[in-house]
């Protein structure tokens, strides 16, 4: 699984202009192959700061992604929207299990 996190600063002005103009893509990029999640959301007590949540099955997956209409066309409608910068990291995850036990109990380890 490949996570994609992080986040991308938009001019505060047009922040919600963007978001609305940029939901079909990501309505598109959820209904792709190999997509598990595929979030934005707005920070509230940021002006234009907009966090990315994605997870993709693998690499084949996201890669068909960037190379797709729906990536591109994110792209160009965020330009367009006062794009002022991103910083998003992928993750190659190789482990996961629940937070929480079977005794409701956080735990850090992988158990």
């Amino acid at each position: 699984m490949i996570i994609i996190a992080g986040s991308i600063r938009l001019d505060p002005a047009r922040v919600e202009e963007a978001l609305e103009a940029g939901w079909p893509h990501v309505q598109g990029a959820r209904g792709q192959r190999g997509c598990l999640a595929y979030q934005w959301t707005l920070e509230p007590r940021e002006p234009g700061r907009v966090e990315v949540f994605e997870r993709w099955q693998d690499e084949a997956a996201l890669a068909a992604h960037l190379e797709g209409p729906h990536y591109r066309n994110m792209l160009a409608t965020l330009g367009a929207h006062g794009l002022q910068g991103a910083e998003v990291a992928k993750y190659r995850v190789d482990a996961h299990c629940p937070v929480y036990d079977e005794q409701g109990k956080a735990r850090a380890d992988f158990f």
